[in-house]
């Protein structure tokens, strides 16, 4: 598996360093509002776990499943294959996400969820990939801005492999071409 990764561009020690910092400042940000997190299946949930346990403040978690991706081309066509289990109205929302790249999905799935009438709704992405934007989705949080490389690990995969790198790794281009 790690000789499939070209470099490791963010490690083990950043990931905890940036993930603790998000977490204070969104628990500082949201002290008293009670928010509901909804990480976005499946590749935010190493990062979502670890971002919870440096959140300080009442809350709550739920999980949507979405797609609109084969092999490494987004398809530009959303499906939601897991909807939300808890009502939003009236709270305040924050959806966590591996990585913001096209801002297709955070698009649609925003539009989608503001279509339920919660109080606010911020996003909260490991990474963000400014380069490749395509929809007019931005993050409220970010850890890392990151190039326009394919990066695997900490939840981010390709074809379902290299989620359980505790970094992330570049991977090589031979590997997805």
């Amino acid at each position: 598996m790690k000789k499939d990764i070209e470099r490791v561009l963010i490690s083990e020690e950043e990931l905890e360093s940036k993930v603790a910092e998000m977490g204070q400042k969104i628990s500082h940000d949201f002290e008293g509002k009670d928010p509901i997190f909804v990480g976005v299946l499946k590749g935010c949930f190493i990062f979502m776990a670890d971002l919870m346990r440096h959140v300080d403040i009442n809350c709550s978690m739920d999980f949507m499943a979405v797609s609109s991706y084969s092999g490494t081309r987004s398809t530009g066509a959303v499906k939601i294959n897991k909807d939300l289990s808890e009502d939003i109205e009236g709270r305040h929302v924050i959806i966590v996400e591996d990585i913001l790249d096209s801002g297709v999905t955070l698009n649609y799935l925003k539009n989608y969820l503001e279509g339920r009438n919660p109080a606010s709704i911020s996003i909260a992405t490991l990474m963000d990939k400014p380069s490749r934007r395509k929809a007019p989705v931005y993050a409220d949080y970010f850890c890392f801005e990151v190039p326009d490389a394919f990066v695997v690990g900490y939840g981010l995969d390709y074809n379902e492999r290299y989620r359980n790198l505790p970094y992330i790794g570049v991977l090589k281009p031979e590997i997805y071409s």
